[in-house]
């Protein structure tokens, strides 16, 4: 997922429009923190909720019953 739009900030927190990079669809985020960490590890870690991959293109592990 990448940063579409900032809708809203204050200080360091953020609200944005996340477009992900391989099924364009965007997700509103209402929980972001403008730092190196969270810039450089939380968004490239966030699975899209339409496609489910990531912004390496890993997609999201299913976490269930294994029986």
């Amino acid at each position: 997922m990448k940063i579409l739009k900032i809708t809203n900030e204050h200080r360091n927190d953020f609200s944005a429009d996340m477009k992900c990079e391989h099924c364009g669809a965007i997700k509103h985020i209402t929980d972001g923190y403008h730092d190196n960490f969270y810039h450089t590890r939380v968004i490239p870690a966030m699975y899209c909720h339409s496609c489910g991959k990531n912004r390496e293109g890993n997609i999201k592990p299913v976490i269930g019953n294994a029986s």
